[in-house]
């Protein structure tokens, strides 16, 4: 398994040069053909492939994220320009995903490897924040006043 700072030195010329291709915003994405979640226990993948799974209402339907949970993108200004973001939690490619002007989407595959330090920031806390963040933008999709008040 390649260490992630070879991963990060690999994958960055790919996702710039999908980002200089017009694509609105580039996702480095363990969910498409070549991604790969490494040594996740098989409870940690259901419980990854939920939280993708639950986004898809949110989400255009000819521009569905495989991976909008990856924490590894790139996306042009004009997207998101005044959108005012939750502060809290780090589901940032979500609410981009579901508030922003995205016209286009490509997914760059990548190997999910293991962590060589700190800690992973699943926990009760994050989960709790993450339903948090589903309820918002679930609320803004089908809310017309809340939406036209916030773009």
């Amino acid at each position: 398994m390649m260490q992630r700072e070879e991963q990060v030195f690999q994958l960055l010329p790919l996702l710039f040069s999908a980002i200089l291709d017009e694509n609105d915003i580039v996702i480095g994405s363990r969910y498409t053909p070549g991604g790969e979640l490494g040594a996740w226990s098989p409870s940690r993948k259901f419980f990854s492939a939920a939280a993708v799974w639950v986004t898809w209402p949110l989400q255009k339907m000819s521009l569905r994220a495989k991976d909008p949970m990856s924490g590894f993108f790139m996306v042009r200004r004009h997207c998101v320009d005044r959108i005012p973001f939750q502060r809290s939690g780090f589901k940032l490619l979500l609410e981009i995903l579901v508030r922003g002007r995205i016209q286009s989407i490509e997914e760059i595959p990548f190997e999910f490897g293991r962590r060589y330090r700190g800690a992973s920031k699943a926990n009760v806390k994050v989960a709790v924040d993450y339903a948090r963040l589903l309820a918002r933008l679930y609320a803004w999709k089908w809310s017309f006043w809340n939406r036209s008040a916030n773009l």
